[in-house]
């Protein structure tokens, strides 16, 4: 009912501004400012528009107001020889200082049902409602609302993993984050580009590959039976267990602290002189990064394809890191930073409340940021865009509060246009999951238990047969489970992911989703198959009288409730677009799923009372079908005909 809406927020605000007119105020509203709520219960209305704001500019209290503009609504309702306007059967009353409005049921419902269930006509796409919206910059990295997504180039950075071991679960949640949020600006008519920048360079690379090369012997990951990346990995474990021997052996012979016993230990300076030797070129060492980082890399991008993630474009920090320099000397050239006594190069950021800091150490050497800087404006060069999302956690507030401050001042074009999306930490019950490493879950081994976790319930539930590969919809039920729940909240917010909860068929979970979008698709299967389904889709609100007529049908409570969050998908992607929100989709599904049990409880379908009103269920049944799979590919959760 988005477009009925925005219809209504027109009327109200042409007969305030009459209002507004006869008062002699030279002020003016206009529709995208008119507020427009619902009503904290059913029988009060479907849309409900206060008052409060006008009471002051127009000198009379907002019940007063209200019943002026309920008054003067009325008439136009009336179609007066010509086509019937838009909700034509709707009633208007003005409630306390509230215009609250009453749809026609009958007529709406068709209209809903024609919309969704015209397959020409994709859902939560932008042009159904006819408005597109205004450009607004986010300012770098505030609160974003996105307006006028259609047609912007936006490119969205996640994942950003390291060349030493496999992902982990925090890496989860960046994907799921970029993926999703990726998916629902595509869906609103952007142009978006995936991109993720692989560490695959630095002190910590050189561990892994110091550690294989002393211990290694020539073994491989296939030599040893073990994923690419996790054997990569534990070659990096390794160094830290050798790392932390020596560092206890210095700290109790030379009673160094930690911090310099870890510094000093034998290991770590052959990392550095490892670390050396690749800046140079050394050839053999060289060769020994490319072979280990294509380890990790081909077993990171099978992750990928498990988890549903995909990008359009990999930067690699080794081919990245020195395009920064030019940028900074540029900038001291220009008088935008200056030289510390040390011989660094900075920026003075407090202005903006963010302190001084180094650009280039007192040698040359580029530090994090300036790596960044530069390649921010290389990306724009790469593929021109008009966006920029970074998906990192939270923990790195203030470097993207630096960079895009520091990206201004040297007058990136684009630097108004960057956002951080941040996102706060996972954590797992205590003794839930076992660690390669004693603190990180590494992401194939969650998935791996979630995956035993629901084939042991597909057996518990004797449900093998029925759902054919057991194993294959285990691992679906698996990624449903966990993506929605990394996207159930709001980003910022730090969460606590247990797994046994995550996998319930019942309450706020990915499995129960997918178990309503398997119910549904059943009974149509089981409509189909005994002639019922005939007839009861496809048609839209100018289609078959038959059709029509039947839909008018749905005006009880349940029908009209579920209806009604139906007819809200639109603006509930728009919105999670707007705000670089996945969880106001994965909420949208949940409120979705609890409506259509609810009418499913209460209305019968198969067995109602008429021929047309089982047509008419039935066809909100496949309106309810269509949306929910839409929804579940916008945050990526699989969908399953049968569970």
């Amino acid at each position: 009912m988005l477009d009925l809406k925005e219809t209504w927020k027109d009327r109200v605000a042409s007969v305030i501004n009459d209002l507004l007119k006869e008062s002699g105020s030279s002020e003016r509203v206009v529709p995208g400012g008119i507020v427009a709520e619902l009503p904290p219960k059913p029988e009060m209305g479907d849309l409900g528009f206060p008052m409060f704001g006008y009471a002051k500019t127009l000198r009379r209290g907002p019940p007063q107001i209200a019943a002026a503009v309920a008054e003067r609504l009325a008439p136009e309702l009336r179609a007066d020889g010509k086509p019937p306007p838009p909700d034509s059967g709707a009633s208007v009353t003005a409630e306390g200082p509230y215009v609250n409005i009453r749809h026609d049921r009958g007529e709406t419902s068709a209209r809903i049902l024609g919309r969704i269930l015209d397959e020409s006509r994709p859902v939560g796409r932008p042009g159904l409602d006819g408005r597109p919206g205004s450009s607004k910059q986010t300012g770098s990295g505030e609160i974003p609302n996105l307006r006028g997504i259609g047609g912007a180039r936006i490119m969205v950075e996640f994942s950003s993993p390291n060349t030493n071991k496999p992902l982990h679960l925090g890496h989860l949640r960046n994907n799921i984050l970029g993926e999703s949020v990726s998916r629902i600006l595509s869906a609103r008519g952007a142009e978006v580009r995936r991109v993720c920048i692989i560490n695959d360079r630095g002190i910590h690379i050189c561990k892994s590959m110091l550690a294989y090369k002393e211990h290694g012997a020539g073994k491989t990951p296939e030599s040893e039976g073990i994923k690419s990346d996790h054997f990569v990995g534990d070659w990096y474990v390794e160094f830290n267990r050798q790392l932390k021997n020596e560092a206890e052996i210095l700290a109790r012979d030379r009673g160094l602290k930690k911090e310099e016993a870890e510094a000093a230990a034998p290991c770590m300076a052959r990392a550095q002189e490892l670390l050396r030797s690749w800046e140079a070129g050394d050839a053999e060492t060289t060769a020994l990064w490319k072979k280990m980082n294509g380890w990790t890399i081909d077993g990171i991008k099978a992750t990928y394809e498990r988890t549903g993630i995909s990008f359009d474009h990999y930067y690699f920090e080794s081919e990245t890191y020195l395009k920064g320099r030019e940028e900074i000397l540029k900038g001291l050239e220009n008088g935008i930073f200056y030289r510390a006594p040390d011989g660094a190069v900075m920026v003075d950021l407090e202005e903006e409340k963010l302190d001084k800091k180094v650009l280039l150490r007192g040698d040359g050497t580029s530090i994090y940021i300036t790596q960044d800087i530069g390649l921010a404006i290389y990306r724009n060069r790469d593929w021109p865009f008009d966006r920029l999302i970074y998906v990192v956690g939270s923990e790195q507030q203030y470097h993207f509060k630096a960079l895009f401050a520091i990206l201004k001042k040297l007058g990136f074009p684009r630097a108004d246009n960057l956002y951080h999306l941040s996102y706060g930490m996972v954590n797992l019950p205590e003794g839930k999951m076992k660690s390669r490493e004693g603190t990180v879950v590494d992401a194939d081994d969650l998935l791996d238990e979630l995956r035993d976790m629901a084939l042991e319930e597909i057996r518990e539930k004797d449900r093998e047969e029925a759902v054919g590969d057991a194993g294959e919809t285990a691992e679906k039920i698996a990624l449903g489970a966990l993506h929605y729940f990394l996207l159930s909240v709001s980003p910022s917010k730090d969460m606590q992911f247990n797994p046994r909860e995550s996998l319930s068929f019942t309450g706020n979970t990915g499995p129960y989703l997918q178990y309503m979008g398997a119910r549904i698709s059943s009974m149509l299967r089981k409509a189909e198959a005994d002639g019922t389904l005939a007839g009861t889709g496809g048609a839209d609100a100018g289609g078959p009288a038959e059709f029509a007529d039947a839909a008018r049908t749905l005006t009880g409570g349940p029908e009209w409730e579920l209806l009604k969050i139906l007819a809200g998908y639109d603006e509930a992607v728009a919105f999670a677009a707007e705000n670089i929100d996945p969880s106001v989709v994965a909420a949208y599904l949940y409120d979705l799923s609890r409506a259509f049990s609810r009418f499913y409880h209460d209305c019968p379908i198969l067995q109602a009372e008429s021929r047309e009103l089982v047509a008419a269920r039935l066809a909100l049944s496949k309106a309810v079908l269509r949306v929910l799979k839409d929804a579940l590919e916008l945050i990526n959760i699989p969908f399953l005909e049968t569970m």
